[in-house]
This record gives C-alpha cells, sequence and structure tokens, in this order.
C-alpha cells in the first residue's frame, strides 16, 4: 500500500468524500436537531476550518516553503510558529472540520463515517510518509516540534 503515500492531494480526496456524504445521505433517514440550527452549527465549523487554513497558508507563505504535501522532502524550512504551534496538520485539520461541517448539515448519522475515513485515509498515507520525509531532512529539530505540537490537535 505504500504507492498510495503522498499520491493523492487531501483536497481532491476531501471532495470525494463529500460526493459519497451526499450519496449516502440521499438514502438515510435524517436525525438530530432541525435544519436550522444543523446549518448554523455547520456554518461555525466552516468558518474555523476556514480560519486554520488561512492562518496555515499565511504561516507557509511566510516562510517561504512549499505547501505541496505530495513531495514533503522539498520543504526548505520546519514551520513551527504560529497556528503550527498548536497543531502540526493544521491544513488538514480544516479540511476534516470542513468534512464534518458537511456532516452535521446533512444530518444523517452515516454522513459521520466521511470525516472518521478522511481522517484515517490522510494519516495513514499522507501524515505518517510526511513525518518521514520531515524527520530525515529536519532531523532533531523536527523530532524536538512532534513531542511538543500534537499531530492533529
Amino acid at each position: 500500500m505504500a504507492y498510495l503515500e503522498t499520491k493523492l492531494p487531501a483536497p481532491l480526496l476531501a471532495l470525494a468524500i463529500a460526493a459519497g456524504m451526499w450519496l449516502v445521505w440521499r438514502d438515510a433517514p435524517v436525525f438530530g436537531p432541525d435544519a436550522e440550527l444543523r446549518v448554523a452549527v455547520s456554518v461555525a465549523i466552516a468558518q474555523v476550518s476556514a480560519a486554520l487554513v488561512l492562518a496555515a497558508g499565511f504561516a507557509f507563505w511566510r516562510a517561504r516553503t512549499t505547501i505541496d504535501p505530495r513531495r514533503p522532502e522539498r520543504a526548505a524550512t520546519l514551520v513551527t510558529y504560529g497556528i503550527y504551534r498548536f497543531s502540526r496538520n493544521p491544513m488538514y485539520l480544516s479540511l476534516l472540520l470542513l468534512l464534518l461541517a458537511y456532516a452535521i448539515r446533512l444530518g444523517a448519522p452515516v454522513a459521520l463515517a466521511g470525516p472518521v475515513v478522511f481522517a484515517a485515509y490522510v494519516t495513514r498515507f499522507q501524515v505518517l510518509p510526511e513525518e518521514r520525509a520531515l524527520e530525515a531532512k529536519f532531523g532533531l529539530q523536527y523530532a524536538d516540534y512532534c513531542r511538543r505540537v500534537r499531530r492533529w490537535l
């Protein structure tokens, strides 16, 4: 399964999972609070998602390093400031929150499988390979960062 590592960009994966959530939702019973409350909660979560990705993008721009997750070995700088003081993967966390917001908006408990699948896939096929590449490139500096900052939250 190593051939899947760093091959599928996380935004495309999230889009595919969102499409799958919609397909499952069409035939699933809707539970939980009324639609207005679900929309309000999902919008709030989506706004947090947007703030995360903007903060992460700004930190990478400021560091003048790549944001291409398919080539982590090309990182010029280890970004450990800003939002990266709280999460090693705020961009992936942003997509996870966006899928969670969508699942809440749909209101079908089965839709919650989408964010779970995303987190599992991204951790196995994106995050772990990135971590290996960054540790190889930045050594003890990266190991220390990993001890201080959690992978997701």
